[in-house]
């Protein structure tokens, strides 16, 4: 597979800065990185970005996570292997990734276990982070950028 086009972030590289940047402002809380890369994973998944499921997997791997872990964050409903607070933020990260799925896009209930578990800095930066990785795979859909292709 090739891609459609340089990534727009290398045609534009202010764009790239401003991305780093906002995930940077998501990891100045108290937010476990390990919480963002399990949403950052989930989100890839639900949007078909081969890139950041690859990229989220490995860097979940490389911080020392499980494979079992890993592997159950697609079905992380079903899955013993998530703390509560996890279970809220990947339920978070799936309402704000599929919007247009339901009427009401975040519902009380998935909003109401988040805020059991984070405050409104944190909520920001899952927030935020979600957004963050919404907005990447949705560049590297629309180029087909190629799993491990350097760019």
């Amino acid at each position: 597979m090739q891609a459609r086009m340089t990534h727009p972030v290398k045609v534009l590289p202010e764009a790239m800065k401003a991305l780093h940047a906002l995930s940077t402002a998501t990891r100045s809380g108290t937010v476990a990185e390990t919480t963002h890369r399990l949403m950052h994973l989930r989100a890839s998944q639900i949007n078909g970005c081969s890139v950041c499921v690859d990229m989220h997997a490995r860097e979940l791997k490389n911080a020392g996570e499980s494979d079992e872990r890993i592997w159950a964050v697609g079905a992380w409903r079903e899955s013993p292997h998530f703390s509560d607070a996890e279970r809220a933020a990947l339920a978070l990260a799936e309402c704000v990734t599929r919007l247009s799925d339901r009427p009401d896009p975040v519902p009380d209930a998935v909003w109401d276990a988040a805020t059991e578990h984070y405050d409104e800095k944190e909520l920001s930066s899952l927030l935020v982070s979600i957004a963050a990785i919404n907005v990447w795979n949705r560049l590297n859909a629309a180029v087909r950028q190629p799993s491990g292709a350097s760019w």
